[in-house]
C-alpha cells in the first residue's frame, strides 16, 4: 500500500509541478542491490509492480542472485545495471568473488568490508589498503558482467557498489573499457541526468514521504533526474 500510495504521490506532484511549463520534467527511480537478500528482491519487484520504480541494480555475487534472475525474467520491463560488488559490508551476511581473486579477500576469501578505512575498519580491512591486483579486479568485474548478461536480457548499464570504481585511476580505466566492449552505458551524468536534490529522511513513512516531495519541488522543468534507494 505504501508503495501505491508513493506512486500516486509522485504522478500528481510530478503532474502539478510540470504543469507550470510545456517542457516536462523526467525522473528516474532506480532501486539498488537486489540479489543481495530475499527481502531485498521482494522490496525491488514490488516497489516496480506497485510503485515507481523502473530500474534496479543486480549485486551478482550474492547468495540471492539466483532469486532475483527468474524474478527479472518475470519482469522483462525492469530496467537492470550490473552493480559490479567488490566489498561484503554486513556482519552477518558475506559474500566471495566469483574468481578466484586472493588479492582482493580477506582471511576468509570474503570481499573486504570497505574500499575505504574509517573509524570501524583499518586499512588493512579495506580493498584501497590490499595488495590488490588490476588483473583480478579485471576478470571479477568480466566474470559478472557476463554471468549477469548470460541471464538477464534487459541489461543496460553499469554502476559501482560501495563506489568500486572511484578509488583508483586504473581500477576505473577498467571499468570505462568493460562498459565500451560489452557496449553498457555506465554514467547517466553523460547524457544529461541529474541527481535528485537531497535524500529521504525520516524515521516515518510519513516524513519520508514529505521528504521525497520536497526534493520533487525543487525539480526543474525541461531536466530529467535520477533517484536511487534502497527498497
Amino acid at each position: 500500500m505504501k508503495h501505491v500510495i508513493l506512486s500516486l504521490i509522485f504522478s500528481l506532484t510530478l503532474g502539478c509541478l510540470s504543469g507550470q511549463s510545456k517542457e516536462e520534467i523526467r525522473l528516474i527511480i532506480r532501486a539498488d542491490d537486489i540479489g543481495s537478500t530475499h527481502g531485498s528482491n521482494l522490496g525491488c519487484i514490488k516497489s516496480y509492480q506497485e510503485g515507481i520504480v523502473r530500474s534496479v541494480e543486480i549485486m551478482v555475487p550474492c547468495a540471492w542472485f539466483p532469486e532475483a534472475v527468474r524474478m527479472l525474467n518475470e519482469n522483462p520491463g525492469l530496467d537492470v545495471g550490473v552493480h559490479l560488488t567488490f566489498t561484503s559490508e554486513w556482519e552477518n551476511v558475506k559474500w566471495r568473488p566469483l574468481t578466484h581473486a586472493p588479492s582482493i579477500t580477506d582471511e576468509d576469501g570474503f570481499f573486504f568490508p570497505m574500499i575505504w578505512p574509517n573509524d570501524r575498519y583499518p586499512e588493512n580491512r579495506t580493498l584501497k589498503g590490499s595488495d590488490w591486483k588490476l588483473e583480478e579486479i579485471e576478470a571479477e568485474m568480466r566474470a559478472q558482467i557476463e554471468l549477469a548478461t548470460s541471464h538477464i536480457p534487459q541489461v543496460s548499464h553499469l554502476s559501482c557498489h560501495m563506489g568500486c570504481s572511484g578509488w583508483d585511476e586504473q581500477v576505473a580505466g577498467v571499468f570505462s573499457k568493460l562498459a565500451q566492449e560489452y557496449n553498457l552505458d555506465i554514467s547517466p551524468g553523460e547524457i544529461g541526468v541529474e541527481r535528485f536534490p537531497g535524500r529521504i529522511t525520516g524515521e516515518t513513512s510519513a516524513e519520508r514521504i514529505d521528504t521525497f516531495i520536497g526534493g520533487l519541488r525543487k525539480l526543474k522543468a525541461g531536466n530529467t533526474y535520477i533517484f536511487v534507494e534502497h527498497p
